[in-house]
């Protein structure tokens, strides 16, 4: 991941978004990636107000929040090469996360959402350690890295505005019939047409609706997003 900060706006974005993005301009490409890490965010610089930006079905959709972290700074601190890192802990999307910052990185932010500690953030975990980030390369760039074209824009597909609320219907929408399309073509043909699906063809539409079911469990067996509290209720059928 990346923490794009800038003089107005702060942005989170997987570097995999930003590779394809430098490649397809360096080269002329027309390559596209998708991030299905749903931790892709932007917000004015010193701000708690986020833009979330994510990918649901074949669509790429934004959403706005308020996410204020509240932390209990620690006199704790621990030496990371030539830095001095202090602890704090906070509770947010349902986890307990524990951080290391640095004072002397005067920027008051981290990984995703969790920001507002008086130093840059190197080092934060869950207690569960699902999710680990560790500050890895730090860089200086001479401008500000255009981001329009993978960022507010999915290689392509403008980001749509939705609220939550909408946000949570086009995702049940997704599980309920994730191979949508396929089903309306197979329809069409009245069964006459040849799907593959994840390397497997697919004849009709009972081989179809097994191909759903094996879609359903995966889905429910990686529900664990990082804010584990507004995690998706799938149901089983």
């Amino acid at each position: 991941m990346i923490l794009d900060i800038t003089p107005k706006e702060v942005k989170f974005y997987g570097k995999d978004l930003a590779t394809t993005d430098s490649l397809n301009k360096k080269f002329g490409m027309n390559s596209s990636y998708t991030d299905m890490t749903g931790q892709v965010v932007k917000r004015k610089i010193n701000s708690f107000d986020n833009e979330n930006f994510i990918n649901i079905k074949n669509g790429y959709y934004s959403f706005k929040t308020t996410d204020k972290i509240n932390w209990t700074i620690s006199n704790e601190t621990k030496k990371a090469e030539n830095y001095t890192l202090q602890k704090a802990i906070t509770q947010f999307g349902g986890r307990n996360w524990t951080a290391w910052f640095c004072k002397d990185i005067p920027f008051n932010e981290g990984p995703f959402k969790l920001r507002g500690l008086p130093g840059l953030i190197f080092e934060l975990a869950d207690d569960k350690k699902n999710f680990i980030y560790n500050l890895i390369k730090s860089q200086e760039l001479p401008g500000i890295f255009a981001t329009e074209d993978f960022l507010e824009s999915n290689f392509g597909n403008k980001a749509i505005p939705i609220n939550e609320k909408q946000k949570h219907k086009l995702i049940m929408e997704f599980y309920n019939d994730p191979f949508a399309f396929e089903r309306n073509n197979l329809n069409k043909s009245n069964n006459d047409l040849r799907i593959n699906i994840n390397g497997k063809e697919i004849h009709n539409v009972d081989e179809l609706n097994t191909q759903t079911k094996s879609m359903q469990e995966v889905i429910r067996k990686y529900n664990n997003p990082l804010e584990i509290d507004k995690a998706m209720h799938y149901p089983i059928y």
